[in-house]
C-alpha cells in the first residue's frame, strides 16, 4: 500500500492554478507534512509545510500564491498554487514524517535533509 499518494498535477498557463492532493495511509501517524519540489537541474526545494497545530511555513518563492492545508478526517493534504510562473514547473513531492516539529523548522529539514516519507511526485508543468 502506497503511504502517500499524490494527485492534481497536469499542464497550465501562467497565472493559471492547480491544486495537489496528497492522500496518506490510514495507519500512518504524520504530525508534520509538507510539499516539496524538484526542477530539472535544480535541488530539492521545500515550498511549504504544516504541522499539528495547523501552523504553517513557506518559501519565499511561493508565499502569498500557493497555500497549504489538510483535512484530518479524509487524510488528505492540499496544496493550492494560483498566479502559476513558468519557474513553478516542476515534480511535486508530499512528504511527512512522524517528529513533530514547527513549521519553519520543518521546511528547512524538507530542504536539506528530506522527510521520512515521501510520495511518487506528480508533474506540474507551466508554459508561459
Amino acid at each position: 500500500q502506497e503511504q502517500l499518494k499524490e494527485s492534481g498535477g497536469g499542464s497550465v498557463q501562467a497565472g493559471g492554478s492547480l491544486t495537489l492532493s496528497c492522500t496518506v495511509a490510514k495507519w500512518m501517524y504524520t504530525p508534520s507534512m509538507g510539499w516539496f519540489r524538484r526542477a530539472p537541474g535544480k535541488e530539492r526545494e521545500g515550498i511549504a509545510t504544516i504541522v499539528l497545530d495547523g501552523s504553517t511555513s513557506y518559501a519565499d518563492s511561493v508565499k502569498g500564491r500557493f497555500t497549504i492545508s489538510k483535512d484530518t478526517d479524509k487524510n488528505i493534504l492540499y496544496l493550492q498554487m494560483n498566479s502559476l510562473k513558468a519557474e513553478d514547473s516542476a515534480v511535486y513531492y508530499c512528504a511527512a514524517d512522524e517528529r513533530n516539529m514547527a513549521a519553519r523548522e520543518l521546511l528547512d529539514a524538507m530542504t536539506t535533509q528530506g522527510l521520512r516519507y515521501r510520495g511518487q511526485g506528480t508533474q506540474v508543468t507551466v508554459s508561459s
